[in-house]
């Protein structure tokens, strides 16, 4: 038998799960298109828990790599994708590794 505290109790704190819940419910993915020897959006901000893929659209091998080397997608292939989900606030600066002159920002905010 389920006494009245236990119940209250069980109840609270499914509803305190609630708000986690719905927050990783909303978590997006957004695409960066790598075309044309640019990454596009070059900067993009995204909230935490938030994936960006990167999909290559060029003949040539193309790659998304962090300055600071936090992250490195290696070298994709026409119509290959890499996927990388962001924790935290912060801010990553990245390029292509064989193209340097292609740079791009991920703003988690």
């Amino acid at each position: 038998m389920t006494t009245r505290r236990q119940f209250l109790t069980r109840a609270a704190t499914a509803a305190a799960a609630l708000p986690l819940l719905a927050t990783v419910a909303r978590a997006e993915t957004h695409v960066v298109t790598i075309k044309n020897m640019a990454f596009s959006p070059a900067d993009l901000t995204i909230a935490p828990g938030d994936t960006v893929t990167w999909v290559n659209e060029d003949r040539m091998r193309h790659s998304a790599e962090d300055l600071n080397g936090a992250f490195d997608t290696g070298l994709l292939g026409r119509g290959d994708s890499a996927s990388l989900t962001f924790g935290n606030s912060g801010s990553f600066s990245y390029r292509c590794g064989p193209h340097r002159n292609m740079r791009g920002t991920i703003t988690i905010a």
